[in-house]
């Protein structure tokens, strides 16, 4: 598991726009998902810029961030970090978001952070 947050832009842009931006917290309770949990701003300027914003809010925006029901399988048991994991690998963990995408109504691709919170720990970068 890493122990930094993940900052997944799919494009660099270097102009400024307004649009909106996601933490989204990935709890990890005895190596199961057991919740997903989300805050969003309104932000201008450049990714790198926002991306920087979003790391530096990462653990002060847990205990506010919303909470989100984490996948279960059809025997309503959580999903393994092992799957997800295997997911972000091939780039699909964006589908176990979309409750949260459509929640906030940010466009196709958003920028997200995506923070692991392992058995109550958060694991930030900062």
């Amino acid at each position: 598991m890493q122990s930094a947050s993940v900052i997944l832009p799919l494009s660099i842009k270097k102009q400024s726009m307004n649009e909106i931006i996601l933490n989204i917290y990935l709890v990890i309770t005895n190596g199961l998902v057991v919740e997903f949990r989300a805050i969003a701003y309104e932000m201008e300027g450049g990714d790198e810029t926002k991306i920087n914003f979003l790391k530096s809010k990462a653990k002060d925006d847990y205990e506010k961030a919303f909470n989100f029901d984490a996948p279960v399988n059809s025997n309503g048991k959580f999903m393994p970090y092992k799957k997800f994991s295997k997911l972000e690998k091939r780039g699909r963990q964006f589908e176990l978001f979309e409750e949260i995408f459509s929640n906030y109504k940010v466009p196709q691709n958003p920028l997200i952070c995506v923070t692991p919170v392992l058995d109550g720990k958060i694991l930030s970068g900062e």
